[in-house]
């Protein structure tokens, strides 16, 4: 038996950090060839409304440097290029080489080779100096990371002073009837959509696992505070099955 201290969760089983960093770096190895098609079909195409609300919101400034975390195909890069233009710093880091390779192929076509920066790093052990960025986005990656509270320490030392960080997560769902409903989607379809398309059905099985774990608004507001970030608050998206959490380094 793991201690407690010892512990973190891999969907709804306890594992150590060590082996939840393995199996999750598995998972999206495993699902990456269909990522893109799997994220329009499960979600309906909505995580692309959803990722252009928070490029709507991100911070006006002509000219920024953003972080975006856990990039994997880069859906969010393209977006805060068009917001920001080319005159805006743009990094996209992610843990898995083979999803970060997947966004750069995709984002970075030879006519732009040095549209954006592609960075693999840790987002708990971050490669960049502290009070770099002026924005640190962050979209369904917090609830895959080892130690989320690590990571949002980062993301607080490498904000400068009035730099914000936009979190997009899914979260918890508001009413009985619409959390029934999304529960049953979520384990009776989401497995079956990732056998019959990505051909991996136990991935989708965490995925939708690792969502029921992860911390509802106000839990995730509070770690926000408590790793350094001020003036915390959130939007509640489809009733909360999504919501963006805002925070700032002051």
């Amino acid at each position: 038996m793991i201690p407690p201290e010892a512990s973190t969760h891999f969907g709804f089983e306890t594992v150590t950090p060590e082996e939840k960093t393995r199996r999750v770096r598995q998972v999206f190895e495993s699902v990456a060839p269909r990522y893109d098609l799997m994220n329009d079909l499960m979600s309906f195409g909505l995580h692309r409304v959803w990722k252009s609300f928070l490029g709507a919101i991100g911070p006006a400034h002509p000219a920024p440097r953003i972080l975006d975390l856990a990039s994997g195909t880069g859906d969010l890069v393209q977006i805060l290029r068009r917001r920001y233009g080319p005159q805006a710093e743009l990094i996209a880091s992610d843990i898995n080489p083979i999803m970060l390779d997947r966004g750069r192929a995709r984002r970075n076509p030879p006519a732009r080779p040095h549209a954006s920066l592609y960075v693999q790093a840790d987002a708990e052990q971050l490669p960049f100096p502290s009070g770099h960025f002026d924005l640190v986005t962050l979209a369904f990656g917090l609830r895959n990371m080892t130690h989320p509270d690590k990571a949002l320490g980062e993301i607080h030392r490498v904000l400068r002073v009035g730099g914000s960080v936009l979190i997009l997560e899914f979260s918890h769902a508001k009413g009985q009837v619409l959390r029934r409903l999304y529960d049953a989607y979520s384990f009776a379809i989401l497995p079956r959509l990732g056998r019959w398309i990505a051909r991996d059905e136990s991935s989708y099985r965490y995925l939708a696992e690792s969502i029921r774990r992860h911390p509802d608004q106000e839990t995730l507001k509070r770690m926000m505070r408590e790793s350094g970030l001020a003036r915390v608050d959130y939007f509640n998206l489809c009733q909360g099955i999504v919501a963006l959490h805002r925070g700032y380094r002051l």
